[in-house]
């Protein structure tokens, strides 16, 4: 038995409108009844899954911006590991020229971004962006650098994804969460990394863990866990990478919450 669920949130556990739907809700509701401990492993900001894990109602773990950041289940920050000034300001001006892009940042309590896109109020109910100066970018406090474009278009990304490796592949963790959505840590954090801390820190191990996810960003997680399941949605980049892994169906049809209601939960 499983003592720890860790589940990425978009693309696996919520919803193509990035809701919780009313079966997955219940599931995750019953696995706190069960004392079955959950963790939100995702590239979201705290804030924002702050807010999901409130209207859940369940008392659950939170690792934030890809690992950058960890919650306890009173909301309380216990880790955090910032993305250095050098390489923030690196990839900024190696990007700030491409009209494409939309630059973010996630920077304590802030989402700022660099120009205007209301497409991406979608994702969120009430935790919003603020803009940011790209010839002047803040630099302390960053848990990471993000990066997107309105057309979603991946091969375009992955092209800045080279040019970052590059660069700054010795001082930081570049990885997809998305097929859209490319994303700069510092060097070393990970989902897996702030699991294992997770687990410890509740007296378990990575092998007491199972996991959930469908992004290059869920990777070490997903190889780190005593079990790692893989979205059938999931990138081919993903499969390819954790050709050992397990497919489930899609976050369409809740396969997450039908998995665990299947295997974890007791009937």
């Amino acid at each position: 038995m499983y003592q720890i669920v860790a589940s990425d949130l978009d693309g696996t556990l919520l919803n193509p409108d990035h809701k919780i739907a009313p079966f997955t809700r219940d599931v995750l509701q019953r696995l706190a009844q069960q004392k079955i401990n959950f963790v939100f492993a995702t590239g979201r900001h705290h804030i924002d899954v702050a807010e999901i894990r409130e209207k859940l109602a369940i008392p659950a773990y939170m690792i934030t911006s890809n690992g950058a950041r960890v919650h306890n289940t009173q909301g309380e920050l216990v880790f955090q590991q910032n993305l250095s000034a050098e390489v923030i300001r690196g990839v900024i001006e190696l990007a700030k020229d491409d009209p494409a892009l939309h630059i973010h940042m996630y920077r304590g309590d802030q989402w700022l971004l660099n120009h205007d896109n209301e497409q991406l109020k979608e994702f969120h109910d009430s935790f919003s962006y603020q803009l940011f100066d790209i010839n002047n970018p803040p630099v302390d406090d960053v848990a990471k650098v993000f990066f997107t474009r309105e057309d979603g278009n991946h091969e375009a990304l992955a092209k800045w994804e080279q040019i970052f490796n590059d660069n700054f592949g010795d001082k930081a963790n570049i990885a997809f969460s998305t097929p859209w959505c490319l994303e700069v840590m510092d060097a070393g954090v990970s989902k897996g990394h702030a699991l294992k801390a997770v687990a410890e820190a509740l007296g378990y191990q990575l092998a007491d863990c199972i996991a959930f996810g469908d992004g290059m960003n869920d990777a070490e997680m997903l190889a780190m866990a005593g079990k790692g399941l893989v979205m059938s949605t999931s990138h081919e980049k993903v499969k390819l990478a954790l050709p050992n892994n397990e497919v489930i169906g899609s976050n369409a049809d809740e396969a997450v919450a039908h998995y665990l209601e299947q295997h974890l939960l007791t009937k």
